[in-house]
C-alpha cells in the first residue's frame, strides 16, 4: 500500500521570513494521481522534495504507507522521481541509464536485463537502447528519465515539471502517455505543474497552492465549477475567469448583480439559502468564464435578461472558437464564442451571460459567496 499522509507539514529555511511551506494537510489514496499546481514559488516543488526526502521537514509528520518516514533517508522511501531536467548521465547509453539504480542495488544481471526491456518497451523506445542520451529528443529523454524510474518498481512516483522542457504537441502527446503510464503501474503518482491545463486532464484530484498554503483541494471539475475563493477561480481555467466590480440589489425575493446600469438576475435556486441576504447594497466581485458569454443568436434569446454591451479591442480565431478580448466599464473581458461570430476589433457588441454559470465572490476577503 501506498497511501501518503502529510499531517500539519511546515518548511521553513533559516533566515526566512516566512514558511515555505505552511501547515500542508493532505490524505493521498494508494494508486491515486494527484497534482499539485500554482505559480511559481508556491511550495508545490517543495513539498514534493520533502516527500522525496530531499527536503527536511521542518515540522509535522509524514507517513508512507502507515510508516512514519520524516527521518528515513530517500532511497529507503520505496519512491522514485522524475525531474524537470531528466537528469541523465550523458557519459551513458540509454540502457545503462535505465539500469543504473538497479546496479547500485546489487540487482542480478539477468533480472536488470529483464526489467530495462519491459520498461522500453512500455515506453517504446527499445529502439534506443544503445545510444546516449544527446542523440535522443526531449520527448525520448523524458521516456528515458520515467523507464529509470519504472524498473525501480517504486510504490511512488513524483514527478517535478516533468514536461516543462518539451514543445506544445509534445507535451500533449507526453501527458496522454504519462495518464496511460499510471494506469499500466497502478500505483501512485504526485505530479507537480504551473500548467493548469495540463493539471486538469490529468489528475484524480488537484492541489491547488498559493504562497505555501493549500487554497483547495477537489477533482478538476469541482474546482471548475465551484472555487472556493478568487484565486482558485481565477487560475483554474484557460482562459481564466472574468471577474467584474458589482452590487448586489434586491427587488422582492429576486437577487441580482447592478453592474453599474447593467443588472443580471441571479436565479433563485443559488440564493435560496440565504448567502446573499448580507450583501444586498455591497460591493461584490461577480465571476463568469468566458465560455459562458456569447453573441450567437440562440444563445441570446434565452438569456434575455443577462446582457451586456462591450468594445471589442482584439478578435482571436483559433479555429473551433474565438476568443474576444473586450473592453466593459473600464474593465478588461474575454469572451469564447462560435466561429461564426462577426465582432471585429472596434465593434460595439451585445453579449449574453448565462445566469445559472455566475460566481460571487466577496471583494475584500476574496472567498466564494455563491457558486
Amino acid at each position: 500500500m501506498a497511501s501518503i499522509s502529510c499531517q500539519h507539514i511546515y518548511k521553513i529555511y533559516p533566515g526566512a521570513t516566512a514558511p515555505s511551506v505552511t501547515d500542508f494537510n493532505l490524505e493521498i489514496a494508494d494508486k491515486e494521481f494527484i497534482i499539485f499546481v500554482g505559480p511559481s514559488g508556491c511550495g508545490k516543488s517543495t513539498t514534493l522534495r520533502m516527500i522525496a526526502g530531499l527536503e527536511e521537514i521542518s515540522k509535522g509528520e509524514m507517513y508512507i504507507g502507515g510508516r512514519l518516514i520524516n527521518d528515513v533517508p530517500p532511497k529507503d522511501r520505496d519512491i522514485a522521481m522524475v525531474f524537470q531536467s531528466y537528469a541523465l548521465y550523458p557519459h551513458m547509453t540509454v540502457y545503462k541509464n535505465i539500469a543504473f539504480g538497479l546496479e547500485l542495488r546489487k540487482t542480478p544481471k539477468d533480472e536488470i536485463d529483464k526489467r530495462v526491456h519491459e520498461a522500453a518497451k512500455i515506453l517504446e523506445i527499445e529502439h534506443l537502447l544503445d545510444r546516449k542520451p544527446k542523440a535522443l529528443s526531449g520527448g525520448q529523454r523524458q521516456r528515458v528519465a520515467l523507464g529509470r524510474a519504472m524498473v525501480r518498481n517504486p510504490a511512488v512516483f513524483l514527478l517535478d515539471e516533468p514536461l516543462s522542457n518539451l514543445d506544445a504537441k509534445l507535451r500533449t502527446s507526453m501527458r496522454t502517455e504519462i495518464i496511460k503510464l499510471h494506469k499500466k503501474l497502478a500505483t501512485t503518482f504526485i505530479y507537480v505543474t504551473h500548467d493548469q491545463t495540463e493539471a486538469m486532464t490529468m489528475g484524480d484530484r488537484i492541489v491547488v497552492m498559493k504562497d505555501g498554503i493549500v487554497q483547495q483541494v477537489d477533482t478538476p471539475q469541482n474546482l471548475y465549477d465551484g472555487p472556493c475563493n478568487m484565486f482558485v477561480a481565477g487560475f483554474i481555467g484557460s482562459p481564466q475567469m472574468n471577474f467584474l466590480n458589482g452590487t448586489i440589489v434586491k427587488n422582492g425575493d429576486q437577487f441580482a448583480v447592478d453592474l453599474g446600469g447593467d443588472v443580471i438576475p441571479v436565479p433563485k435556486a443559488k440564493t435560496a439559502d440565504g448567502c446573499l441576504d448580507a450583501y444586498v447594497g455591497k460591493q461584490i466581485k461577480m465571476g463568469i468564464r468566458p465560455e459562458h458569454l456569447d453573441d450567437e443568436p440562440d444563445f441570446m434569446a434565452k438569456h434575455p435578461d443577462s446582457q451586456i454591451t462591450a468594445e471589442v479591442e482584439v478578435s482571436e480565431m483559433m479555429g473551433a472558437e474565438i476568443y474576444l478580448y473586450l473592453q466593459y466599464k473600464g474593465q478588461k473581458v474575454i469572451a469564447r464564442v462560435d466561429p461564426t461570430s462577426k465582432a471585429k476589433s472596434g465593434d460595439k457588441v451585445t453579449l449574453a451571460l448565462n445566469e445559472s454559470k455566475l460566481h460571487i465572490f466577496d471583494p475584500d476577503t476574496e472567498l466564494t459567496i455563491l457558486n
